[in-house]
């Protein structure tokens, strides 16, 4: 059990203790449904941050859509993190980074990558630290966890980790917030990065990273960031809670031990090249504009004016079905195999869903969330 006082201790979730210092402080709240949620949110009477709702358990056929693109999707993670450390420890070698590297995943998606980007660089001889951060739409990073980062390790050496790229919020509001308190641009490192904002990725493609379909099993069993002041001081850390009913099927260690074995042995081979884009010109690029030509003809056809409500990605558009209230998911192929866990949460959840190519632009799915009136 877990009380609200204030706490700053760092703890692993349920990853071993030298993958990952989590900054985040633990806490209880009461859960909020999802209607009520969503009607608050879309009110405009309290941010998402400050709720949360009991994370539902995925039902047997759905963590078999898991362990399927677990096994598909495997190789592929394995050499395109190793393609990014590489990169990054080219970047040490070349004195574009210091010595001391340090990863800051922000929690939950950016954990599992953040793990195995870790184990990687440390296996490459680079001096590696890692800690999962949190990062809120409109309120901007935990600047109390960043602060207690640079107080440990180089600033210089800073890499903020991710597992994609949506539409890019969150990566304008890392740019914003980080920027505007320290002076430095961030470096965002990213598995997928179909929109086109990200420093460094293992690839641009919209693809089923099988770590985006599940939640706290597998980033550590912990809920997503929370930063609502009955619980979270000025002082503290933003906020999480232990999602321990998921327990008996967490995947998180599996998961990570699975693909760094698959590291090792491929460690000697450059079987992918990383992506590197340069950021620092402020202009955008192809994919990034593709990305918003998409969600803007789509908040156009289905009349919103708010694009938070559009999901874009097949991790987003998942998640937005398991955690709100979805009022459209389109996909570009009803036979994709990567889209099959999102196919089956519509039908098991009676959601409507349409095979749109023309409208999905660089993504594979993309789910339109209900208006609340």
């Amino acid at each position: 059990m877990f009380d609200n006082s204030s706490t700053r201790v760092p703890f692993s979730g349920s990853y071993a203790k030298d993958d990952v210092d989590f900054l985040l402080k633990p806490v209880q709240m009461r859960p909020t449904g999802i209607d009520e949620k969503e009607a608050a949110i879309q009110s405009g009477r309290r941010h998402y941050s400050e709720m949360i709702s009991e994370e539902a358990r995925p039902d047997q056929r759905y963590l078999s859509i898991f362990e399927d693109a677990w096994q598909r999707g495997r190789e592929r993670i394995a050499a395109e993190v190793m393609a990014i450390a590489r990169e990054i420890r080219a970047g040490v070698e070349e004195g574009s980074l210091p010595a001391q590297v340090t990863l800051c995943s922000l929690v939950r998606a950016g954990a599992p990558l953040g793990v195995l980007l870790h184990r990687a660089l440390r296996d490459l001889g680079v001096d590696s630290a890692h800690f999962g951060i949190s990062i809120i739409r409109d309120r901007g990073i935990d600047m109390n966890a960043m602060r207690y980062v640079m107080g440990k390790r180089d600033p210089d050496g800073i890499l903020f980790v991710d597992g994609w790229t949506g539409k890019g919020a969150i990566t304008r509001e890392l740019r914003h917030t980080w920027t505007e308190n320290t002076g430095r641009r961030p470096v965002l490192v990213v598995l997928a990065d179909p929109c086109g904002m990200a420093d460094i990725a293992g690839s641009n493609d919209d693809w089923l990273i099988p770590s985006g379909i599940l939640g706290a099993n597998i980033s550590g069993l912990i809920s997503r960031s929370i930063l609502n002041a009955d619980v979270v001081g000025e002082n503290d850390f933003h906020g999480c809670i232990p999602v321990d009913h998921l327990q008996d099927i967490d995947y998180s260690a599996r998961f990570v031990d699975d693909i760094h074995g698959l590291m090792r042995q491929q460690q000697g081979a450059a079987l992918a090249e990383a992506v590197c884009q340069d950021q620092s010109s402020g202009t955008s690029n192809a994919l990034t504009l593709d990305s918003a030509s998409a969600v803007t003809r789509i908040m156009e056809i289905y009349q919103t004016e708010n694009p938070n409500r559009v999901k874009p990605g097949i991790a987003e558009a998942t998640r937005a079905v398991l955690r709100r209230k979805p009022h459209h998911v389109l996909v570009s192929s009803e036979a994709d195999p990567d889209l099959q866990a999102l196919i089956h949460l519509c039908k098991e959840g009676g959601v409507d869903y349409s095979v749109r190519p023309d409208l999905t632009g660089p993504y594979r799915a993309v789910t339109v969330i209900s208006k609340v009136s």
